[in-house]
């Protein structure tokens, strides 16, 4: 892993010619999930115009913005001052450049939502949770790998069904889940499923 990210930063360029859609080269479970390559051209350029992309790199980028693959995650320390970290290097930057007048739908790994929501105590946020019942004991219960895939699920059924409303959300039912009213609450909408259905779209599930 050192040597492959040593070689991207190595070769990293902002030429052009040279750099590919964020939305396509971003690897990891939620982009399993997210499943680009199943959209249309028309979801290509509807997820351009409202999915945002959290970048340790980039910061907020837009789904067709062109970048060089890299690797730099949020949560990495900074060896030199004046910045401690990429929260503080990143500030209100990527909260500003998000859209005003309208709900948030926060589907972005822990590590990225630190640099929001202390920004975005004003908005409405609604951050869907993702939950497995679990064979013994019957309960349902947070997986992360699953969770991960998930959200890019979600994002997938938002962007090829043109869900526009928060009282849309509550339809979702990709991969098993279901909308769980009684778990719920208007910021969380809890999903849960019997049996995860998203086998095959990770490298660590098959």
């Amino acid at each position: 892993m050192a040597e492959k990210t040593a070689a991207l930063w190595r070769d990293w360029t902002d030429e052009p010619a040279r750099q590919m859609p964020a939305i396509d080269a971003f690897l990891g479970d939620i982009y399993s999930g997210l499943q680009v390559q199943s959209f249309t051209e028309t979801d290509r350029v509807y997820a351009n115009e409202y999915l945002y992309i959290l970048s340790g790199l980039y910061g907020a980028l837009r789904a067709l913005d062109g970048i060089y693959p890299y690797r730099l995650e949020m949560a990495y320390h900074l060896p030199d001052e004046p910045y401690r970290n990429l929260y503080s290097f990143w500030g209100n930057d990527i909260a500003t450049s998000l859209p005003t007048g309208t709900d948030i739908l926060n589907l972005s790994a822990a590590e990225y939502t630190k640099t929001l929501l202390p920004q975005l105590q004003n908005r409405h946020v609604i951050a869907p949770k993702f939950l497995t019942i679990q064979p013994k004991s019957g309960e349902p219960k947070f997986v992360t790998v699953h969770a991960k895939i998930a959200r890019g699920a979600f994002a997938h059924w938002v962007i090829t069904q043109r869900i526009e409303t928060a009282k849309q959300l509550i339809d979702f039912n990709e991969l098993g889940y279901v909308y769980n009213a009684n778990l719920s609450t208007p910021s969380e909408p809890v999903f849960v499923c019997q049996t995860f259905q998203g086998l095959g779209l990770s490298v660590r599930l098959s």
